[in-house]
């Protein structure tokens, strides 16, 4: 398969690495300093784009892509607020977007058990539930997109809360708190606490591997579907 890169962080390098030693061929690397290079024979031979960008850049991408025809895996995270309607109906249109806030196969088992665990919970309001997510310093925005999803999942399932919020005492809001420290990958926790006792379940990546494994699990499978596509599409769960 021919893949083409936007952005060449360290993500874009761990992808780039796995996906070679999975025998696809990079035909583009495209980043801040080279934007010309999507309008290049090699961007628009590429089978499959993966895209980690900033969420101010990734819907400009994703046009980009869609113009020559290419499709596009992306972790970009904070577009869908203001461009998600535009991005669904070009996908009906003919395009395709795979598109995840974690790539990883194990946050994808952990978003499973979440969805399960809340449906269950939601029968015992004597728990409350919160969230803490944690990150490496560099990673400025906060909550993290996958704490995002996860708490959205939480919230569709649990009928005493509304919506998730940061730096909130009001019981009626899911509270999701965020730490920065060192060079974490991630780590999420759910906390479903009683008077009685307290449920924890915690996802804690050793590093960005899995993530970028999964991401060029995502472009094989992008491959061979089109549409708007999601980490479900692909693990059925």
């Amino acid at each position: 398969m021919k893949i083409a890169l936007i952005g060449y962080g360290k993500m874009g390098k761990m992808i780039e690495k796995i996906a070679r030693e999975r025998g696809h061929e990079i035909v583009s690397i495209i980043d801040i300093d080279n934007q010309e290079d999507f309008e290049s024979e090699a961007f628009a031979s590429a089978d499959v784009a993966i895209e980690f960008t900033a969420p101010q850049a990734a819907y400009g991408n994703y046009l980009r892509a869609f113009q020559k025809n290419v499709k596009v895996v992306s972790g970009s995270t904070g577009w869908m607020k203001d461009h998600g309607d535009d991005v669904k109906r070009m996908c009906e249109e003919g395009q395709t977007l795979f598109w995840a806030s974690n790539f990883s196969i194990g946050v994808a088992i952990f978003s499973a058990v979440n969805r399960y665990l809340a449906k269950i919970m939601n029968q015992f309001p004597q728990y409350d539930v919160e969230m803490e997510e944690t990150h490496h310093v560099h990673k400025l925005d906060h909550p993290s997109g996958t704490a995002i999803t996860l708490a959205e999942q939480i919230v569709e399932n649990i009928d005493r809360k509304e919506a998730w919020a940061e730096d909130t005492t009001d019981p009626k809001m899911l509270r999701i708190d965020h730490i920065r420290r060192g060079e974490v990958a991630g780590i999420h926790t759910i906390r479903y606490d009683s008077p009685a006792d307290i449920i924890t379940i915690t996802h804690d990546a050793h590093s960005r591997q899995g993530f970028a494994l999964g991401a060029v699990l995502a472009a094989e499978y992008t491959n061979d579907h089109s549409g708007l596509l999601t980490i479900s599409d692909m693990f059925k769960f």
